[in-house]
Order: C-alpha cells, then structure tokens, then sequence
C-alpha cells in the first residue's frame, strides 16, 4: 500500500468553515518534508487554493514521491487546458504526476464557477477523451479529431502544440460515488478515489463491484488499477487529544451529510433520515448544532478511530484487502511525532497491498 498526505501536515480540515488556506510559501519545504518523512505521494484538493500550484511547486524540489490532484474540478476547465496543465506537471516531475478529477454538484458548478451543468458521467467520459486525444496529439503528431455532444476539437497548429514529452502516459483517477460513475472508471481511468464519506460496506458491495461492471463493458483488464483512498482519521495520544480529533471529524461527518449526493452512502447503513435532518439545518446556516446529530456509531462506521500504535492496524483491517493508496497525516510538532509518524507509514507500506 503506498501512503499519501497533504500539506499542511497534521491539519484536520473540520468540514465546516474553517479548513485553512494554503500557504503556497511554505509548499517547497513541505514536500521535502514529506519526502523525508517516507510518504509515497503529495496529493492536492481545490478548496482554497488552486490544485496544480503547489504540485508545481513541489516537484522541483522532490524527486520521489507522486504528485496527485485529488482531486481537480474537471468542467470549469476545458480539456485542452486540463491536458497543458497535466503536460507540464508531468514534465516538472519527470513522471510523478497523477490527474485526479472531480464533477462537483450541479449547485456548485452553476452557482459558484457560473458554469452550465449537464449530466456528469457522460460529459466526465468525454472529457477523459479529449484529454487523451490532445496528449496523443503532441506525442504522435495524429490529428486532433474529438466530436461530442459536449467537446468538439480539432485545432492544434504547430504553435500551440508543446510535443512529445519522456513519460507521456498519465494515469487518471476520479473522484466517485454513485454507480454510473464508478462504472465509469472501469471503463475508462486508471483509479478510483472513494469519497472519504464512504465506508467499507459501500466500497465493498457498490463502488468496486461497478467498476468491475464498467471494466467488462469495456473490455479492459482492471491489472494496475488504483483505489486511492483518504479516509477519515481520528488519532490521539491520550483522552483529551482523542477527544479534539473527534470532534473535527464528526463535524466533517455532519457536513458530509448535509449534502444529498453523499445520501447513498448512509442509506446503505440506515441512515437516510440523518441526511433529511442535517440538510435542513444546513439551509438554515445552523451549522454548530450539526455534529450533535452523528452518532458514535456513525462516527466509528465512518472514521478510523484509534492511537498511534494501533492506526495503521486498524486502517489495514478496514482497508487493506482493497486499497492500493490511502491518504492520511498525522501532527509533527516535535521529532518524537515525526519517528511515530514513520513508523505508521513503514507499517501501512508493508502490509504488501
């Protein structure tokens, strides 16, 4: 199993408000440190901050480790500028680069990138198209020639076209929760990322048996085919710091399920009214009295609950017949947390997923 974090190390982003913008300052040190610490990959979100960015940054002072978007949000971006922007990283990198993508909700898409919203899948599997028809295009030379109902190109004169490029395969995760979407990453992408709302059962017995089913409609072996996970952890090294991280990930958990998208997840396990319940107190911004409403049982179902010395155990007793990445971090505040820190990835690396 390969292990990933982000920057910065250690910060739990509640779900609510308050996730920390990204000091892009600091990213080059950061990812150096990750390096060091023994970390397989650096993975970026588009929250605060633009996704490729700090991938950019980070590549010129690694040489390891893989850089991930996980993920980036795919429509607001045509595919050409996608394609530039993976080139290029692919390029820095020297072929460490991973493009992870995301739809977004019709809301989002509409509301905040003032973008028109159709049906994802069938536009997410058009984009993926084009996306490999451009970089074929500058490493072969062959003609760009994508017709859609959605992306149509067919221009790439000689001074836009940046050429081949010595690792021009770039493997494409995207985000996932419904069938038709993980179906879609059978059919099409090199790895999946789970929601870090969805549990065992869900992956298990939904999410991987479609991609499957999206695999054999396209008659493509699923051998080297990513699940890229990022699950929620709570960790502590006594009562009171257990308790804090508790805390941030119920938070996250009410969050999470405020929003009807994720509502198949908790259905799965019984718990569609807490979707009713917590979306209605989000539309009314009651936003502090959400987390009352998870449950321990929601909470331990959810999240990897445990202490340093049994965390990589338990994330390799939920996960580790399945996940061929999982992403997590813990605090490094002083040399002690860095020597427990690489023990935990030492022990999650050789588990042999």
């Amino acid at each position: 199993m390969k292990v990933e974090t982000q920057l910065p190390l250690g910060k739990v982003d509640p779900g609510l408000r308050s996730a920390p913008k990204l000091d892009l300052a600091a990213v080059p040190g950061g990812a150096r440190e990750i390096e060091q610490l023994g970390f397989d990959g650096m993975v970026t979100g588009e929250i605060k901050t633009d996704p490729f960015i700090p991938l950019a940054l980070a590549a010129g002072t690694t040489e390891r480790i893989s850089l991930t978007t996980a993920v980036a949000i795919a429509f607001p971006r045509s595919p050409t500028v996608t394609a530039m922007m993976a080139w290029d990283l692919q390029t820095l990198s020297r072929g460490r680069f991973i493009l992870g993508l995301g739809t977004q909700v019709k809301g989002h898409i509409q509301r905040r990138y003032g973008m028109a919203w159709a049906p994802p899948v069938p536009r997410l599997r058009e984009y993926i198209q084009a996306l490999r028809a451009v970089w074929e295009c500058w490493q072969t030379g062959k003609p760009l020639d994508v017709r859609g109902e959605h992306y149509n190109l067919s221009v790439m004169v000689p001074l836009f076209n940046p050429g081949p490029i010595a690792h021009p395969h770039i493997p494409v995760h995207i985000a996932a929760i419904n069938k038709h979407m993980c179906q879609l990453a059978g059919e099409a992408c090199d790895g999946i990322r789970p929601h870090p709302i969805t549990t065992r059962k869900f992956i298990t017995e939904v999410m991987l048996p479609n991609v499957r089913i999206g695999a054999q409609r396209a008659g493509r072996r699923l051998d080297g085919f990513e699940v890229a996970l990022s699950p929620l952890v709570a960790v502590g090294e006594n009562e009171a710091e257990l308790a804090e991280r508790l805390r941030d990930v119920r938070a996250r958990i009410a969050f999470y399920a405020s929003t009807r998208t994720y509502r198949p997840v908790f259905e799965a396990h019984g718990w569609g009214g807490l979707v009713d319940r917590l979306h209605g107190l989000s539309t009314q911004q009651r936003w502090e009295e959400m987390p009352g409403h998870i449950s321990d049982e929601v909470v331990e179902t959810i999240a990897v609950v445990g202490t340093y010395r049994d965390v990589a155990r338990k994330i390799l007793e939920r996960y580790g017949d399945f996940a061929t990445r999982i992403e997590f971090s813990l605090p490094v505040r002083k040399p002690s947390d860095a020597d427990r820190l690489r023990r935990v990835i030492r022990e999650l690396q050789g588990s042999g997923g």
